[in-house]
């Protein structure tokens, strides 16, 4: 019973060895299905390294722009167009949409959306489609890479089977099989990919250290060898640990609000003791990462009943209709009803100086706005839908509502904006202005996590 063991250990260490020779002298070909926000870095970096690369992608305006050396990503993104625009010319990075141009590959990475369903549970089509037609054109002895975050199992029942199925071959015979998970956030593409650490989960340790050989060769930070189970955990853990801080931050900005103190002098004397560190409160959590990921990591434990995860997402979740709360407490205070008001919004990305408007605080407003009757008009420098002219989005509203802390707007002109609105309600969300400033200026204001002193209405 040992010696078939061995001859397949033997085989995989010829199969490896091999392809580390490759990925050492920049000769291994690379694939990268999903040219999104972690897609399209990672598949530019690995180009400017040296790397023959082969992005693929199903949506024929991205692939156009990205053949043309042109960056689809709009926003603040330090050093990718460029270097995008230097790897297309010199032809080491190519685009298609055809999977058969991946027949002669030797790594895959998979960078493709994974979501969660209505019911909270993941919903793999995305990650399902891509192995499908990866597993029809794959090579001997490839190295797939799982760079999406997915629950914890996810590798061992869903890509392995699906790939096992289509293929033909096993895994850790026919191919190889490792998640590496990705950890960037938009505004930080490059710098995240480059300077922070990976956990290499591989489905076999050779297959982890070869992944290290590969990342090294982009990534500056720690590269640490694990199996896929554990790198599966680390990713969806981290993001759930996000979250359940920022519900934190909010309930405790609610709680100030409700007992007469300021969140930012609480936030501010609480971290002075040490192992503390209270996180910002906001309009919501947003972004494809944390809105989704808790779900995740709560979907690798079937039957236990995650009550920590559940409360902190929907704290979260909760944060929008909140904001509209402290609208109709400063409308009220100016003499006007919520229902039939307009409001200026300012900002609709979930990040600040991001175009990335996945899950945005901001589209959650408007739902409860709408149903409250109230008409919103919206306003962001980087969202193509809602660029223009500032002052007119606040020309004749009755409250203006700062939902994202563009840089855009920290250095407005609060008289500026008063005499713009019809009535002078100003709402802060996002801790972008001090409150005595816009008070001065004479706005009717609410902050995230002031309260309002009962006998006269003044932010405290």
């Amino acid at each position: 019973m040992i010696a078939p063991v061995l001859h397949g250990r033997k085989k995989e260490d010829a199969v490896m060895s091999k392809l580390l020779e490759l990925v050492e002298r920049k000769e291994a070909k690379i694939a990268v299905i999903g040219l999104g926000y972690v897609g399209l870095p990672v598949a530019a970096c690995l180009a400017d390294a040296g790397f023959s690369v082969t992005g693929v992608d199903l949506k024929a305006d991205r692939l156009a722009r990205i053949a043309k050396g042109e960056c689809p990503i709009e926003g603040e993104e330090p050093g990718l167009a460029p270097m995008i625009t230097k790897v297309v010319a010199e032809k080491k990075l190519v685009v298609t949409n055809d999977y058969k141009n991946l027949a002669d590959v030797d790594i895959v990475l998979i960078d493709v959306d994974t979501p969660v369903e209505a019911d909270n549970k993941p919903a793999y089509k995305a990650l399902r489609g891509a192995c499908e037609a990866l597993g029809a054109v794959m090579k001997e002895g490839i190295l797939v890479i799982v760079e999406s975050t997915i629950a914890p199992g996810t590798v061992d029942k869903v890509v392995a089977p699906l790939l096992e199925k289509v293929s033909g071959k096993k895994r850790n015979e026919g191919f190889f099989l490792g998640h590496c998970p990705e950890r960037v956030m938009p505004g930080r593409l490059l710098q995240n990919l480059t300077q922070l650490s990976r956990v290499c989960g591989g489905s076999t340790p050779e297959t982890a250290k070869a992944m290290v050989a590969l990342y090294r060769s982009i990534v500056k930070g720690d590269l640490d060898e694990a199996d896929c189970v554990t790198a599966e955990l680390v990713k969806t853990a981290e993001n759930t640990y996000r979250d359940v801080n920022i519900a934190f931050a909010n309930e405790l900005a609610m709680i100030c609000e409700s007992s007469g103190g300021k969140f930012l002098r609480v936030r501010e004397l609480v971290n002075k003791s040490p192992g503390r560190n209270v996180l910002l409160s906001g309009a919501g959590v947003g972004g494809h990462c944390i809105t989704k990921d808790p779900w995740l990591l709560a979907h690798g434990a079937p039957g236990l009943d995650t009550k920590v995860i559940a409360a902190a997402r929907a704290r979260n979740d909760g944060m929008p209709a909140h904001v509209l709360s402290l609208v109709e407490s400063g409308l009220a205070e100016a003499g006007k009803k919520l229902a039939g008001a307009k409001l200026a919004i300012l900002g609709f990305s979930y990040l600040e100086d991001s175009d990335d408007t996945r899950h945005a605080p901001t589209e959650y407003f408007l739902g409860h706005a709408k149903a409250a009757g109230v008409e919103c008009v919206v306003h962001d420098p980087y969202v193509e839908e809602f660029k223009g002219d500032l002052w007119k989005v606040l020309e004749g509203a009755d409250a203006a509502v700062v939902m994202v802390a563009h840089t855009a707007y920290r250095s407005l002109d609060l008289h500026a904006v008063a005499s713009k609105l019809r009535t002078k309600v100003f709402v802060d969300a996002r801790h972008v202005f001090d409150v005595g400033a816009a008070r001065a200026a004479g706005l009717v204001v609410r902050s995230l996590g002031n309260a309002v002193a009962a006998k006269d209405g003044v932010s405290t």
